[in-house]
């Protein structure tokens, strides 16, 4: 399970982290809550906002870090079962991994839709609009439409995706040991997949700050948490530090370093970074489905 921490070394900045996260630099839009920006509601009045911060998460020139790879590599040695992502970036497809191992539990950049037709558009014309157009909003080109395009990630106020749903419903009760990666675990329902494993199932934290963790309040109410710091804990293990880093530890642990550099370096890993799905064309809609 990944979160926006683990891209923050290809230098997307995260949501949350004091002076440079997303939220802090939202100020200058003046929003009721800066959550806003990701409320539906909000969007459909004023999707300015979004769409200037959206500039921020399709930069031009990206690639995968070493916590993507050191993810596909779990994949390549054929033990990663599933990887949920919080993230919307879309570079886990950059290092190469098969599409059906990856969960965007909320949506990516990958595909946007008319809010007015529904007519879908690419990846590429998408961040042509965003990266290069005069105001930054995408508008539908379909005939007598000029809707607003959405990139097809989940706001506040929509549902997850189906297949969140229907993978994690078999997925976590199979796992034999759960990794956490760059995420504070604080949104819902993602968070709460961590409570899904079996009870002897490992669970490790990789993150820069304690997250997940039971407090006297959770603990009173039974709610379900992680245990890294109770007398009690048999299970749950915090490694605090920086995403890349942690894995880094694990390969080396594993003696896995070879590889994971080898993956890092590949040629071919660095010639994908522009292209992040297939694409029908750079300037043309995609049939509807």
């Amino acid at each position: 399970m990944t979160g926006a921490g683990i891209s923050t070394a290809a230098g997307i900045p995260d949501f949350r982290s004091p002076g440079s996260g997303l939220y802090d630099n939202l100020q200058k839009y003046n929003l009721p809550d800066p959550q806003a920006i990701f409320e539906i509601g909000f969007f459909r009045k004023n999707p300015e906002p979004f769409f200037a911060l959206a500039k921020e998460l399709v930069p031009e020139h990206l690639k995968p870090t070493r916590t993507h790879y050191f993810i596909r590599l779990l994949e390549k040695k054929g033990i990663l079962k599933r990887w949920y992502t919080q993230n919307i970036d879309s570079l886990e497809y950059l290092t190469g991994i098969p599409e059906d191992k990856v969960v965007t539990a909320h949506g990516s950049f990958r595909q946007s839709t008319c809010l007015k037709c529904k007519q879908q558009y690419d990846y590429e014309w998408t961040r042509d609009k965003v990266l290069h157009s005069s105001n930054h909003i995408p508008r539908c080109e379909k005939d007598n439409c000029n809707g607003i395009v959405k990139p097809n990630i989940v706001f506040f106020g929509e549902n997850l995706p189906r297949r969140f749903f229907e993978c994690a419903m078999t997925d976590f009760p199979k796992c034999d040991l759960l990794i956490i990666i760059g995420t504070s675990l604080i949104v819902q329902p993602f968070a709460g997949m961590v409570h899904e494993v079996n009870d002897d199932c490992p669970r490790l934290l990789i993150n820069m700050e304690a997250a997940g963790k039971i407090g006297s309040r959770e603990k009173a109410l039974g709610i379900p948490g992680l245990c890294y710091d109770s007398n009690c804990n048999k299970r749950d293990v915090f490694w605090k530090g920086t995403c890349d880093d942690g894995t880094s530890k694990l390969a080396e642990l594993l003696d896995w370093e070879h590889e994971l550099d080898a993956l890092v370096n590949a040629p071919s890993a660095a010639s994908t970074q522009a292209q992040p799905t297939k694409s029908t064309s750079s300037s043309k809609p995609i049939s509807k489905e």
